[in-house]
C-alpha cells in the first residue's frame, strides 16, 4: 500500500452534491509528500458493495469513505487523521459515535455520545451537534456514523449481509474490533471538522430489516451500558 496517498471514496447518485463535496476536498491541505485521489462510485448495488469496489481499485493506504452530502471544512483533515493513525492499533476514525452500543445496535441510542458535526438538513436550519469531547486527541468508541469514516487498514465491508444503505457503518466498526483494532472519534473542541447536509426524512421501513441482520451477526458481542 502507498502510505503517501489518501483516497476519498464516495457512492454517488447526485452530481450536484458530489461536485460540492469534491470542491471542499480539493481545497484541503495535504501534508508534504502526500497525494490524493477521488473515487466516485456510480450505480452501486449497496454502500458496502460500492466501498469494496473502490477499496480494491486503489493502492492508497489511507482511505476516507464519505457521503456525497458531506462537506469537509477542516482543511487539515488529512494531517490530523495521520497524527491519530500514528497509533497502529487504531483502524478507523469517524466524526461522531457512541462509546458503547445499546441493545438496539443503533449508535445514537447510546448513553455516551462523543464527537461533533454541523448538520445542515434544511435551508436556514443549521444545528451544531456538539456532544461530549475526548479528554485527549481522540476517544475510543464502539461505533461511528457513516457519513465519514477514515481507515488505515483495508477490511471487507460486509456486503454479504448489508446489501442496502443501512448499518454498513456500524458493521465495519465491529469488523475492525473483531480484528483487534480500535475505532475512535477525534477531539473537535476548537471547531467542527465536517458539515453533513442530509435531507430530513423518517427512517425507511427497511432500516429495521438491517437492524435485525446486524443484531443477529453482532448482538452477542454487545455490552450495553445501563
Amino acid at each position: 500500500m502507498n502510505k503517501n496517498k489518501v483516497a476519498f471514496i464516495t457512492c454517488v447518485n447526485s452530481d450536484y452534491w458530489y461536485s460540492e463535496c469534491k470542491l471542499y476536498l480539493k481545497h484541503l491541505t495535504l501534508p508534504e509528500g502526500m497525494t490524493a485521489e477521488y473515487l466516485d462510485v456510480r450505480d452501486a448495488e449497496s454502500m458496502a458493495a460500492g466501498y469494496n469496489a473502490a477499496m480494491k481499485s486503489t493502492d492508497a493506504k489511507y482511505k476516507i469513505y464519505l457521503h456525497q452530502d458531506a462537506l469537509v471544512v477542516n482543511k487539515n483533515l488529512v494531517g490530523d487523521l495521520l497524527k491519530i493513525f500514528r497509533d497502529e492499533s487504531i483502524g478507523a476514525a469517524g466524526m461522531i459515535g457512541c462509546v458503547s452500543l445499546p441493545a438496539t445496535g443503533v449508535w445514537w441510542d447510546g448513553l455516551r455520545i462523543y464527537g461533533r458535526v454541523l448538520h445542515a438538513c434544511e435551508p436556514e436550519s443549521v444545528v451544531d451537534s456538539h456532544c461530549n469531547e475526548p479528554d485527549g486527541a481522540y476517544m475510543e468508541v464502539e461505533a461511528v456514523d457513516g457519513f465519514l469514516i477514515a481507515t488505515q487498514y483495508d477490511l471487507y465491508w460486509r456486503e454479504d449481509l448489508f446489501d442496502g444503505w443501512h448499518f454498513y457503518d456500524t458493521s465495519i466498526c465491529k469488523e475492525f474490533q473483531r480484528e483487534g483494532y480500535k475505532v475512535v472519534v477525534p477531539n473537535q473542541t476548537q471547531d467542527f471538522w465536517c458539515m453533513h447536509c442530509p435531507k430530513e426524512k423518517p427512517l425507511a421501513p427497511i432500516y429495521r430489516k438491517y437492524q435485525k441482520i446486524f443484531l443477529r451477526e453482532y448482538g452477542a458481542e454487545l455490552n450495553p451500558e445501563v
